[in-house]
């Protein structure tokens, strides 16, 4: 059974390189260019052009004189791709949430950088040893269209109705950071991999099938195709401003409290990174206490540092809805251990 659970998510899709890169493996003319590579999950920069990293990019490349080239991707995908690269490093930084930022960490591909300002950061949202820090906090969360159902539903339960055939939909555990996600709350709210994987089982009869994009899933459910998706509340809160249909919501077992969990974006130094002075720049002013009091008024997100506590409208808004809301604590060790046999037993579960 999984107890004392802490902090996934987010998310896959098709890769995005948002610019060419220019990134060379390790030699000493790559590392006095003017750029850094960052390989990160999806989420933080806006489809407008107006999200967080948009932001925060513009200002450090203005300050530093240094270019960001950005590729997006699910967060499995982001690690996958890197580890790929292992021979000939082509990312500086690499963002990515729990499960999977472990994971980079366990398969060598994270170097010790502690960012200034990491201090400020909570014990739980960075590694022991130094190899990634909390830069965006995050929550696990359901979207429903609240125009075709007002009130959202309240428990996985009502879930298994036949109302919700074909009207469902949730991204692919193992591959999106939120999929898995769906995964690690429905074994800590069922109380366990057994009776998780048979609601799961159930559930399948209502979903639409597999997605390896949780952003693709919002507009969807914005347009009426979906009543109910998965995804996490910067992301959905960001794209409620353009999709005015979202939702945000959390489901409870039975008629008990709804629950949710941590998701931060964690961002580290990528080990033998080509522009690793850049990186470490880069870092440190995601940290900073400028950027990180825009993480709510420009990205729907919560600061990692618990120094900085915002006041903005968005700050306010965010903290309604995780009232009333249990917030558990996922072992993510044990997560990191059997994440392949837990997603195996939901494949098995779901004939996935």
């Amino acid at each position: 059974m999984l107890t004392h659970i802490r902090p996934v998510a987010a998310l896959a899709g098709a890769l995005v390189l948002a610019a060419s890169l220019t990134a060379c493996g390790g030699s000493s003319a790559a590392s006095d260019e003017k750029v850094v590579t960052v390989y990160s999950a999806d989420g933080l920069k806006g489809e407008a052009g107006d999200g967080w990293y948009d932001k925060v990019f513009a200002d450090f490349e203005k300050r530093t004189g240094i270019k960001v080239e950005y590729v997006e991707g699910g967060s499995g995908e982001m690690v996958q791709r890197a580890l790929r690269e292992k021979s000939n490093t082509q990312a500086d930084v690499l963002v990515t949430l729990p499960p999977f930022i472990q994971q980079a960490g366990s398969k060598g591909l994270l170097q010790a950088y502690a960012p200034q300002g990491s201090d400020r950061v909570d014990g739980a949202d960075k590694a022991p040893d130094g190899t990634w820090t909390s830069i965006v906090n995050n929550y696990f969360g359901f979207i429903h269209n609240k125009k075709e159902l007002p009130t959202a539903p309240k428990s996985w339960e009502e879930l298994l109705d036949a109302r919700y055939k074909d009207r469902l939909q949730y991204s692919t555990p193992g591959v999106a950071g939120d999929g898995t996600a769906v995964l690690i709350k429905a074994m800590h709210d069922f109380g366990g991999q057994a009776p998780a994987m048979e609601y799961l089982k159930k559930l399948q009869a209502n979903n639409v099938g597999p997605s390896s994009s949780t952003s693709k899933l919002a507009p969807k459910v914005d347009k009426g195709e979906l009543l109910v998706a998965n995804g996490d509340v910067q992301m959905n809160f960001a794209q409620s401003k353009s999709m005015p249909n979202l939702g945000i919501w959390f489901p409870a077992k039975g008629d008990g409290k709804p629950t949710t969990f941590a998701l931060p974006y964690a961002a580290g130094l990528v080990n033998e990174a080509p522009h690793a002075e850049n990186g470490r720049k880069l870092l440190d002013f995601l940290l900073s206490e400028g950027a990180q009091r825009e993480v709510s008024a420009v990205g729907g997100g919560f600061p990692a540092r618990k120094d900085v506590k915002p006041t903005d409208a968005n700050a306010l808004a965010l903290g309604k809805l995780l009232e009333g809301v249990e917030v558990f604590e996922p072992d993510w060790a044990d997560i990191d251990e059997n994440l392949t046999a837990y997603v195996d037993a939901w494949k098995s579960a779901t004939g996935s």
